[in-house]
């Protein structure tokens, strides 16, 4: 029973309690599970792909009364087996076609549908016409310049000022 005495050993559970806890979050987290069921969906389509560019697609190829997958190039110390290659790009580029188009696309369509749109937001300053500082967008006068402004082309609602409103009270 000394081992449990052991201050190294008995702060040992609450390390791994933390370890286990972040484990536990990260595991749950939708984004892990969803990337597990895609690698699953994404390894039985590529079955499917292979045997339809083995099985149907390279058949159809001629290429002198034999398959694609048979061809070879023979070396003396190794055979090349070409054909097999040009299978798997085929395959690869079927796989990338059907991601885009019923993956990429859709998603990127349902995006651009229900991302909220910007709102512009008027400019809060514009530039003097004579010194070309920027200056607020209600200014009469130009701070570095000291210039009388013309009011600017679309004004904005400026709160009144207070001597102009106590003349008005």
């Amino acid at each position: 029973m000394a081992v449990w005495n052991n201050p190294t050993v008995s702060g040992a559970e609450k390390h791994v309690g933390n370890w286990l806890g972040g484990f536990k979050a990260f595991i749950l987290r939708g984004n892990v599970v969803d990337l597990a069921v895609g690698i699953v969906i994404g390894a039985a389509f590529t079955a499917v792909v292979n045997g339809l560019v083995s099985d149907i697609i390279t058949p159809l190829i001629p290429v002198g009364g034999t398959s694609l997958s048979n061809l070879t190039w023979k070396l003396p110390y190794a055979t090349i087996r070409y054909g097999a290659f040009i299978n798997a790009l085929i395959t690869f580029l079927i796989v990338a076609l059907v991601i885009y188009f019923f993956v990429v696309r859709p998603v990127n369509a349902l995006m651009a549908r229900f991302k909220p749109k910007e709102v512009e937001t008027p400019p809060a300053t514009r530039d003097c016409p004579y010194c070309l500082s920027s200056i607020p967008l209600m200014a009469t006068r130009c701070a570095y310049c000291t210039s009388p402004l013309p009011p600017p082309d679309q004004p904005a609602q400026a709160p009144a000022a207070p001597q102009q409103a106590a003349k008005k009270a």
